[in-house]
């Protein structure tokens, strides 16, 4: 049975994948708002909950004390109902068992962690599974171009550590995340103007592989980049063959990011695939980072949806040039509608678009704060 005042989401809405239910549940644990969710993930086969997603909930769930309801593996219904504000300052563990994606878990509970009423020590992470799996951002990505985008526009510290890396099949990556929250409310962003490519750096990896892989997608990913007019002198990307006590299974890709003048960070990344050479890997990645690149927005398709959140609980109004928008970017918008009084308006032309947000100032309310405003009302 629903609780009362549950705020009801069909899962399968435009992109209708885990994402919509990653920013439903953060948003629902901070807002301390009761949701249901049906047609879980109905755009993917297969659909519902993977082993991943039933990690991430039960994260969730710990982290703000929720009855939840329907998190079994390929379950298309849960019901998410918060008890109490997220608690801080504790040490949490999410573990699919699976190389299920560790930057798609830290999607989903970063948020959670980020504001206090007081100040606190930091909460503490340890997510277990896949550092560089399909369909997911790398934990090299999010190490190099999201956390510093946050930091950066956002004022916010969270620190990533590596402990060990993890392939599909077998996962058994470890990362480790320390979150200092802050007050609130977020700042809001202005960031419409790129400027120049000052810079690209990269990391092209193996694990269980000889080092000359990653050599030769290093090699091809300098080869598009100056083709493309950026200087090779500007270009450092380094190769790794990752020590074996370091990661766990046999995997290989190459991730690149570029700053630019303003401050920008744009990225391109490709996995590496059995019965592929090396050296297409390499082209992949770098020509996505040249495509990223071409249309002059300050932010990558994969930034894209990932800030939505952000920019929804900011106070007042952000203003953010990206390419053109993705299903994801359009999908996390209807959930931050849905669930809080963020008020978003695209304008799009053909090669771009810009996000403006008038963000709801989110401030957590202490449990003084609190019951003062339930007496006064």
């Amino acid at each position: 049975m629903k609780p009362e005042n549950v705020v009801e989401l069909d899962g399968s809405v435009l992109e209708g994948g885990g994402q919509l239910l990653r920013i439903a549940v953060a948003l629902s644990t901070l807002l301390s708002k009761p949701i249901a969710i049906d047609n879980i993930r109905a755009n993917r086969t297969p659909p519902g909950l993977k082993y991943q997603h039933a990690a991430g909930l039960r994260l969730a769930a710990e982290i703000c004390s929720a009855r939840l309801d329907g998190c079994d593996t390929g379950s298309s219904s849960i019901v998410f109902y918060p008890s109490t504000r997220p608690q801080l300052s504790k040490s949490y563990v999410a573990d699919p068992g699976t190389a299920g994606s560790i930057a798609l878990m830290l999607q989903l509970s970063l948020p959670c962690l980020i504001f206090s009423p007081a100040p606190v020590a930091p909460s503490e992470l340890v997510l277990r599974g896949g550092t560089n799996a399909t369909n997911a951002p790398q934990i090299d990505y999010t190490q190099h171009v999201f956390l510093p985008f946050i930091r950066k526009h956002f004022g916010l510290e969270p620190t990533l550590n590596v402990v060990k890396r993890g392939y599909y099949p077998k996962g058994g990556g470890e990362v480790h995340v320390s979150i200092p929250p802050v007050r609130g409310p977020l700042p809001a962003v202005t960031l419409t103007e790129r400027g120049t490519v000052k810079t690209v750096y990269g990391r092209s990896y193996v694990a269980g592989l000889p080092k000359s892989l990653a050599e030769s997608m290093r090699t091809a990913a300098v080869k598009v980049l100056t083709e493309s007019g950026i200087d090779a002198a500007n270009i450092t990307i380094e190769a790794i063959r990752e020590k074996p006590s370091d990661a766990v299974g046999s995997g290989s890709g190459i991730v690149l990011w570029a700053e630019t003048e303003d401050g920008c960070v744009i990225a391109g990344s490709a996995l590496g695939r059995k019965g592929t050479e090396p050296a297409r890997v390499g082209r992949e990645a770098a020509r996505e980072l040249v495509a990223n690149l071409a249309h002059g927005g300050c932010v990558d398709e994969y930034m894209q949806d990932q800030i939505i959140i952000f920019l929804a609980l900011a106070q007042g109004k952000s203003r953010v040039r990206t390419g053109p928008l993705t299903l994801h970017t359009r999908t996390a918008i209807w959930v931050a509608e849905q669930l809080s009084d963020a008020k978003f308006h695209v304008e799009e032309s053909d090669n771009s678009a810009i996000i403006e947000c008038e963000g709801v100032g989110y401030v957590p309310h202490n449990l003084d704060e609190a019951s003062a405003d339930v007496k006064t009302t």
